[in-house]
């Protein structure tokens, strides 16, 4: 493996991709230092290091560290990449699911060019939820008494010295420009860098947070257990639960069951091409992160209405407990909801029909299945049984975060780590990144970081030769641009201390 990452540099294509992928992860990690024109940075930065100590004691901290932990602490510092790219990702899942249950559009992606149309609209709808996003983050920036992530933050200080609708509409327009530069640099590093590009702003932002969740980890069982000599040994024991929850993640997201296809024998211009066998590979966690996003977003949207229409409310505060980390019914609740938007998307992302009569169409079929319908049927049953175990996965991962937490007594910065949405893009992203790098490495006849097998990512983007690449000229400007700002920005920290 360490000859593998030598040999990365000597490959002038793939060096060049790399370089400007980190190129872009620097002027990324930058722009979340850049505060919101307008806002006290020193008093939001206050009161989050008190709250986010507190998970679980209001409905909308679990929302809050989830949201900060995936703008890489933008959200903390009121950055301009406050919002991330999470706007993005949703108008993606929007459209998406959009296209296979609406005819117009599911017909518009099975034409020619018509995924490049789908894609125009994608951007359209960024913009819409970047603004409607961008004005509510605005106006809770103006009154944050009245918004239940922000309760407390009026006796720090004043947030925002001048408030009024010139307020807004800056925030508003910083907030979109912000969010259609993350846009377009996700795009860029898919064609010129390695990775998805979308998917790796996500993980650096999350792994933006890893050295303060281990500070703060050191802090609680190693400074903090002076008094009983076994809180050491917990820490031990919490990292071989991450390797091993690491180790399950990894063999579930890669596991498959393949399924045999038979092909008769048939005549291709001037050759007969017997019959051959191959393999239709159905994944066992086929929905991917999505059900824990859909489940997060929705189960935490009505605690956080309930808490701002009615705040004094005997009933809904009794109501609202049911929907609280360490409840019995929360995890009741999350789960059913993980298990049914596993089932939702494979239904509408998964067409059994449609591949078997492509099956029939190529003259393929499945060894002791009749093609056409019992194909689809068996095709049908078979990824009904996978997903159940899917869902029975993801539930298990999800829960992992929340209920360590309130066993250990750490906050979602830390727990964050062993599971959940974080983990299974961390996974997925290096995963990609892993098979792409190889894949350059075997076609320039060198050593990949596995001499047996394959890594098999969840992307199929960014093949080699499939992208242009930054030229010679462009990483030198760009690297030039990013240390500049890393001067500018050391100086005003400098300053700043």
């Amino acid at each position: 493996m360490i000859s593998a990452f030598a040999n990365i540099w000597k490959v002038p294509e793939l060096r060049d991709r790399i370089l400007f992928t980190l190129a872009m992860v620097i002027i990324v990690r930058l722009g979340v230092a850049v505060t919101i024109p307008g806002v006290d940075a020193s008093v939001i930065d206050l009161w989050l290091a008190e709250q986010l100590k507190d998970q679980g004691s209001n409905p909308g901290q679990a929302v809050l560290g989830l949201l900060n932990v995936f703008s890489g602490g933008a959200l903390q510092q009121c950055g301009i990449f406050a919002l991330g790219i999470m706007p993005y990702i949703s108008a993606s899942i929007m459209m998406q699911l959009m296209s296979a249950v609406v005819p117009k559009l599911s017909k518009l992606s099975r034409e020619e060019g018509g995924r490049q149309k789908i894609n125009q609209y994608t951007r359209f709808v960024t913009i819409v939820i970047a603004t409607v996003q961008g004005f509510m983050l605005a106006k809770s920036l103006q009154s944050p008494g009245g918004n239940p992530l922000m309760s407390g933050i009026e006796d720090v200080g004043v947030l925002v010295p001048s408030p009024g609708w010139g307020f807004v509409a800056m925030t508003v327009l910083t907030i979109l420009a912000g969010t259609m530069l993350l846009m377009w640099i996700g795009d860029q590093i898919t064609e010129r860098g390695i990775g998805n590009g979308v998917s790796l702003i996500i993980s650096v932002n999350i792994i933006a947070s890893l050295p303060g969740a281990l500070v703060q980890a050191w802090k609680t069982f190693v400074v903090g257990g002076a008094e009983t000599p076994f809180k050491p040994m917990i820490l031990v024991g919490l990292v071989a639960l991450l390797l091993i929850v690491i180790a399950i993640v990894v063999a579930i997201t890669q596991a498959q069951r393949r399924i045999a296809v038979q092909y008769a024998k048939r005549v291709v211009g001037r050759k007969q091409m017997t019959g051959q066998t191959q393999y239709l590979p159905l994944k066992v966690n086929y929905a991917g992160v999505m059900p824990i996003i859909f489940a997060s977003a929705i189960l935490g949207l009505p605690g956080m209405l309930i808490a701002m229409i009615w705040p004094t409310s005997a009933f809904a505060n009794k109501l609202l407990e049911f929907l609280l980390p360490g409840n019995p019914w929360y995890y009741v609740i999350s789960g059913a909801m993980i298990f049914f938007f596993s089932y939702f998307w494979v239904a509408t992302m998964f067409q059994p029909s449609e591949i078997a009569e492509n099956l029939k169409k190529s003259g393929g079929y499945v060894p002791g299945v009749r093609p056409g319908k019992p194909t689809a049927d068996f095709l049908d049953y078979t990824m009904t049984r996978l997903t159940f175990a899917g869902a029975l996965f993801l539930t298990a991962v999800y829960a992992i975060p929340s209920l360590l937490g309130l066993w250990s007594g750490m906050n979602y910065t830390v727990t964050n780590f062993f599971g959940g949405t974080s983990l299974l893009i961390l996974v997925g992203v290096l995963l990609d990144m892993l098979r792409q790098t190889e894949t350059h490495l075997l076609q320039r006849h060198y050593d990949g970081f596995l001499r047996k097998g394959k890594i098999k990512g969840r992307y199929d983007r960014g093949a080699p030769g499939g992208a242009k690449t930054a030229s010679s000229t462009v990483l030198v400007y760009l690297w030039t641009f990013a240390a500049v700002l890393i001067l500018v920005g050391v100086v005003a920290w400098l300053n700043k201390g």
